[in-house]
C-alpha cells in the first residue's frame, strides 16, 4: 500500500471516528439513531432470517397476542408480527424515494432561481407558487384516481413531484444570502461555472438544512402514503403497514374487540419510526453544524 493510499485510509478512519463521536454526543439523537437502523434491519433483514409465517388460519381468527404469535393474528387468522415484519420495506422504501426526488427538485431548483435571478428565478418562483396555492393532498387524491399505479416507484414519483416548492422557496432564501459571500464571489471570479458554484461550494454549505429536510420530507411522504392506501386510491398488491390498516377497516375490523393488537400494531410501528426519524434529527444537527456543538 502506497503512502498516498495509506495517508487517505487513515483520513477516513479519522472522518468516521470524528462523526462516530459527534453523533454520540446527543443522546435522544444516538437512541433515534439506532432505532432507525433496527427498524431499517427489521424491514430489510428480518425477512430474510425472522422465521415468517404468512399461512391463514381461520380456525385463528383475531387470537390475542401470545407465545405463538406474539401480536397476535388478524382477520384470516394470519401472525401480525410477520405482517409487521414484511410490510416496513415497501413503505419505507417509497418514502425514502419520494423525498429524494422532492429534495433534488428543491435544491436544484430553488438554488437556480436564486443564483442565476432574472427571467430564471421569476419562472422557476412563478411554478412555485402556483403549485403551493393548490391543496397538495387533494391534488394527490385527484391524481392517484386518474393515473393508475402499478408499483411503488411510480407512486414515490408522484408523491415526491408533488411536496417540492416548500423546500424549494427555503433553499432559494438561503442561496440568496450564501451568494453574497467571499468564497462564492471568489468561484465567480474564477469563472467555475454555474453547476460547479452552485453544487461545489454554495450546496454543501447547506448540508445540514438539506438532510433535515429530507427526513422531514420522508415523514410527509410516509403520512401521505398511508392515507391514499388507506383512502383505497393505489393498488393494494405490495403488503406494508398502511395496507394493515386499510384492511382492517375495509374488514371490519375496527368493529370487533378482539382486534385491537390487528389495529394498533402497524400504528404503533409508523408512529415509532416516525418518532425515530425526528429524534435522529438532532444528531444530524450536532454532526453538520458546528455552531450547535458543545463540550460534552
Amino acid at each position: 500500500m502506497t503512502t498516498r493510499a495509506q495517508a487517505m485510509l487513515a483520513n477516513s478512519w479519522n472522518s468516521i471516528g470524528i462523526t462516530w463521536k459527534l453523533l454520540r454526543r446527543n443522546r435522544a439523537g444516538f437512541i433515534g439513531f439506532w432505532a432507525v437502523v433496527f427498524f431499517l434491519l427489521l424491514a430489510y433483514v428480518g425477512p430474510l432470517v425472522l422465521p415468517v409465517n404468512m399461512t391463514e388460519n381461520v380456525a385463528q381468527i383475531y387470537q390475542p397476542p401470545s407465545w405463538h404469535h406474539l401480536l397476535g393474528t388478524d382477520n384470516e387468522g394470519r401472525d401480525i408480527l410477520s405482517e409487521i415484519v414484511l410490510g416496513g420495506g415497501g413503505l419505507i422504501g417509497v418514502s425514502f424515494l419520494a423525498a429524494a426526488i422532492s429534495t433534488f427538485i428543491s435544491i436544484t431548483f430553488g438554488a437556480l432561481a436564486a443564483f442565476v435571478g432574472g427571467r430564471t428565478d421569476y419562472v422557476i418562483l412563478g411554478i412555485t407558487d402556483i403549485i403551493l396555492t393548490i391543496p397538495q393532498f387533494p391534488l394527490l387524491a385527484v391524481l392517484a384516481g386518474f393515473v393508475r399505479l402499478s408499483n411503488g416507484a411510480e407512486l414515490a414519483a408522484l408523491l415526491g413531484l408533488l411536496s417540492w416548492p416548500t423546500l424549494l422557496r427555503a433553499v432559494r432564501a438561503e442561496v440568496l444570502s450564501l451568494r453574497e459571500q467571499d468564497f462564492v464571489q471568489s468561484a465567480r471570479g474564477l469563472d467555475l461555472g454555474t453547476t460547479h458554484i452552485i453544487f461545489r461550494e454554495i450546496l454543501p454549505n447547506m448540508f445540514t438544512y438539506i438532510a433535515i429536510n429530507f427526513i422531514i420530507g420522508m415523514t410527509g411522504a410516509m403520512y401521505a402514503q398511508v392515507a391514499l392506501i388507506f383512502l383505497g386510491m393505489v393498488p393494494l398488491a405490495q403488503a406494508n403497514w398502511g395496507v394493515m390498516l386499510s384492511l382492517a377497516w375495509t374488514q371490519g375490523a375496527a368493529f370487533y374487540s378482539g382486534s385491537l393488537s390487528y389495529i394498533l400494531s402497524p400504528v404503533i410501528a409508523i408512529a415509532l419510526f416516525q418518532l425515530a426519524l425526528i429524534t435522529f434529527n438532532r444528531s444530524l444537527e450536532e454532526i453538520f453544524n458546528p455552531r450547535l456543538r458543545t463540550e460534552g
